[in-house]
């Protein structure tokens, strides 16, 4: 009989996802088909940086394949914090990108998409967080959890990496090696990526708007029950989401010069 190892980290499907052998196995969702359209062709465009889709189980379940490597779980290691880390982020979020051209998103239902002007332009990810980036020998090589995946412009996965690896947000908060180092990290993903001209103009309203989004996403999952958010929406976490967009808002200026 195959071993179930619960695998830590996620919020949405916390305590409901566990490998099998070389498998991971995961609730099914709405939009469990889109998702599936989406890794399929990443890997017929060659990318290796998400899981493959191997079918359903006997439990009604999704089998993907598992990414072997560590993904930066709390406690945070010092490696998953350091700048070439984050480097290596903003070099797999591009590759991402530049995979994911010529995908049609039309035919399927996605979960939500980014507000405007972000949209369109391709296809997101939309929760780059910290565990849902997998590393083997201190760089990222690939993604996961592609739950929120959704068309949007890829600025807005760039402006999600930003505010969760930076980290952009009140260093009160930050208790290890990034603290007051958050706008040179910022710099040091952008240009990672490759952010042209058009990108870091668009960056800081993404970033103020990815941390919107997320917040109310998160705040609608607590109020509705789901486990994950519920546990996570504390009054401790609804603090810091305020001060990180008081943050943001009064480093805004500050935000757009450092991307210059």
């Amino acid at each position: 009989m195959a071993i179930e190892v619960p695998l830590l980290g996620g919020t949405a499907n916390r305590g409901r996802v566990h490998r099998v052998g070389d498998t991971v196995r995961r609730p099914l969702r709405r939009t469990t088909p889109a998702v599936h359209a989406l890794l399929r062709h990443l890997e017929d465009v060659g990318f290796d940086g998400a899981p493959r889709v191997l079918g359903i189980d006997d439990d009604g379940r999704e089998i993907l394949s598992y990414v072997p490597g560590q993904a930066v779980t709390a406690p945070a290691p010092g490696w998953g914090l350091t700048d070439a880390a984050l480097r290596s982020v903003g070099h797999l979020l591009r590759r991402f990108h530049d995979a994911v051209t010529g995908f049609d998103p039309r035919p399927h239902a996605w979960s939500a998409s980014a507000p405007e002007p972000f949209a369109d332009g391709g296809i997101t990810h939309n929760d780059p967080n910290l565990d849902n980036v997998v590393f083997r020998d201190g760089r990222a090589v690939a993604l996961i959890d592609f739950d929120l995946a959704a068309p949007g412009h890829p600025v807005w996965d760039v402006a999600g990496a930003a505010r969760l690896w930076a980290p952009l947000r009140d260093p009160t908060d930050t208790t290890d090696r990034r603290r007051n180092r958050e706008l040179t990290r910022l710099r040091v993903l952008a240009d990672a990526y490759g952010l042209d001209d058009a990108g870091r103009t668009l960056l800081p309203a993404a970033v103020v708007g990815h941390h919107e989004w997320m917040t109310e996403l998160v705040g609608d999952g607590a109020r509705r029950g789901i486990p994950g958010f519920a546990e996570y929406w504390t009054a401790q976490a609804r603090s810091r989401a305020a001060r990180t967009s008081a943050w943001l808002h009064a480093h805004a200026d500050d935000i757009a010069h450092t991307l210059i």
